[in-house]
């Protein structure tokens, strides 16, 4: 049997841009399906007679198999073809999207959100592999601004689509509208996409993907449930117990077998570690913030899903012009990886300070932060994930990727359930009703005066919550920029030893 080698020469595919077009469309389904179905909740609640443990399932059987499956998809990928698992990713995203459209029972639809979860991993970690592999490491930096703005467009656009097409349809069809999309995109990557794989072909690592999928996910129900339910109750500890077991037996596998799914040498590299560490702060601080933004204009502010949507697009909008256009890449060059992160992290923190501090003035303190936070993303998500990439040997591409994914899953959740926790406990401080939930305590509220009240309250939660993440987003920015500036001192030092080695030898 004949072994695929990698397709990367120095001009790249001759196709990679069609290619890439491919690619980025497959992704916007995924990424959409992240944020879509918070604005259908209350026709899910009310057409389909849905507890709130059931909405709770809904959303979260999607997101716990995706990122619990993330590091096994990619590893997949790179040892049975990225071409193949693209497919295998958009068939089973599909096939769970037309049986979510279908779904009469809240069952049926927490069983085909698992399964949209499936295809979802798959695509997330094969897009970003096969980018680099189509591409010549020149074009690289600009081909995952191109892939990571995409992923912005989606995060923030979600809500908006959602707003629309239960504006005009029944709640169904934000989940059938993913269909065109998935049969165009297999016929393209039938076509079009080349096949590679990892030609050493290493056995699978069976152990270590059962492993890192109990673990992952067990860490993200965590994560999920503590808002809820409390970080000490006995549900957040257990599941927190288990996943850090289970992750511990998993590094310690890795660290024995000679053909490990995550090579734990990676987190040696310093350039490595301080991507991993932007990347999980960049996606707490934008998908904590964009979270906790959408609610409050629809409680405290009155808005539509539709009009909320339309009122947080800037942020996408700004990320996709800076991106497609090459402003953000030149700006990346110019200053080089660690000082592009952290500019755009120190942005992106501002932005957070903007909404935190001026939404009370109106909607152009919003409007500032949100392309403060659009422009920082731009600059340096694009960066980390390509510090990510480029740290690993090209034939791991899809772990890479698989990575790269992980962290901004396991960040977006951290920012949703910490800064969500910080707005909970700040709001129930100053409404110290029994349900401590906005919808509740407006629901109980007697008079106009106590309603008011309650909404100062909610607004006072958001700007402690944005506060919070504003300064994480900056710290964070701090950290990975002067670990990405250390690894390239120690790279300069060993790359002028090489030479002084080579000058000084007999010819």
């Amino acid at each position: 049997m004949s072994v695929s080698a990698p397709v990367t020469v120095s001009q790249g595919h001759p196709q990679r841009w069609l290619i890439l077009g491919v690619i980025c469309l497959a992704q916007l389904t995924v990424v959409l399906d992240n944020t879509v179905l918070n604005v259908a909740i209350p026709s899910l609640t009310s057409e389909l007679d849905a507890a709130t443990s059931d909405i709770q399932w809904m959303i979260n059987a999607y997101s716990l198999v995706q990122s619990g499956l993330l590091l096994t998809a990619g590893s997949a990928a790179d040892r049975y073809g990225r071409k193949k698992m693209l497919i295998t990713g958009l068939a089973l995203f599909g096939a769970g999207s037309l049986t979510a459209g279908l779904a009469d029972t809240t069952g049926q639809l927490i069983a085909a959100r698992a399964g949209m979860g499936v295809g979802g991993a798959l695509l997330l970690t094969t897009t970003l592999a096969v980018v680099m592999q189509i591409f010549a490491p020149a074009e690289h930096a600009k081909a995952i601004g191109i892939w990571a703005a995409v992923n912005a467009l989606g995060f923030a656009c979600g809500p908006l689509l959602g707003g629309f097409m239960l504006d005009h349809f029944w709640w169904g069809a934000i989940f059938l509208i993913n269909l065109p999309v998935v049969v165009l995109g297999l016929v393209a990557a039938v076509t079009l996409v080349p096949e590679s794989k990892n030609p050493r072909g290493d056995r699978p690592d069976l152990l270590g993907a059962l492993l890192s999928t109990i673990g992952m996910a067990s860490l993200v129900f965590a994560i999920i449930s503590g808002p809820e339910h409390g970080w000490t109750s006995a549900r957040v500890l257990g599941s927190a117990a288990v996943a850090a077991g289970v992750l511990a037996a998993f590094a310690y596998w890795e660290s024995r077998i000679p053909y490990p799914m995550l090579d734990l040498h990676f987190f040696r590299n310093q350039r490595f570690t301080g991507a991993i560490a932007g990347a999980v702060l960049i996606t707490f601080g934008m998908g904590g913030s964009l979270f906790l933004l959408t609610q409050h204009m629809q409680f405290v502010l009155g808005y539509g899903p539709l009009e909320a949507g339309l009122r947080t697009a800037p942020l996408a909008l700004a990320i996709v012009a800076l991106n497609f256009t090459g402003v953000a890449a030149k700006w990346a060059a110019r200053l080089g990886n660690p000082a592009a992160i952290g500019v755009g992290m120190a942005l992106m923190a501002c932005g957070l300070a903007s909404i935190a501090l001026l939404t009370a003035s109106g909607y152009t303190g919003t409007l500032l932060g949100l392309l403060l936070i659009g422009a920082g993303a731009a600059i340096a998500n694009p960066a980390m994930a390509h510090a990510i990439m480029s740290s690993i040997p090209p034939e791991k591409a899809g772990i890479g990727a698989g990575i790269n994914g992980t962290v901004a899953e396991f960040g977006q959740g951290l920012g949703v359930a910490v800064l969500g926790a910080v707005l909970t406990s700040r709001f129930a401080a100053l409404v110290p009703v029994a349900a401590s939930s906005f919808p509740a305590a407006m629901a109980a509220a007697d008079g106009e005066a106590r309603r008011s009240e309650i909404r100062d309250a909610f607004a006072s939660g958001l700007e402690s919550s944005q506060l919070v993440g504003a300064v994480a987003v900056l710290l964070g920015g701090l950290v990975a920029a002067a670990l990405l500036r250390r690894a390239e001192r120690a790279d300069s030092g060993d790359m002028t030893r090489t030479q002084q080695d080579q000058e000084g030898a007999p010819w």
